[in-house]
């Protein structure tokens, strides 16, 4: 595969925007997002070219003031790492 398909930042924003979007429209209150689902919905994961330290740091990146980390890997970066993100953003 080319390198076009391997996943960066603007592709984890979009995604995870959509997903917010998504939920705010259905009228939820919060929604989780596991860093190992974001990333699956992205493409490339799991597998050896995977960008899961660029998917954390854009998940932590678009956390606000209310948003908290459920739960997060020993290092802070991996497929565990889970935000809850309070909608309306």
């Amino acid at each position: 595969m080319s390198d076009a398909l391997i996943p960066d930042k603007a592709a984890f924003e979009a995604a995870l925007l959509e997903m917010l979007q998504d939920a705010e429209s259905k009228g939820l209150s919060s929604l989780e997002v596991r860093a190992g689902d974001l990333h699956e919905r992205v493409g490339r994961y799991p597998g050896r070219n995977h960008r899961m330290p660029i998917c954390c740091a854009v998940m932590r990146n678009q956390m606000r003031n209310r948003d908290a980390i459920v739960s997060e890997p020993p290092k802070g970066r991996g497929a565990s790492l889970t935000v809850r993100y309070w909608l309306p953003r």
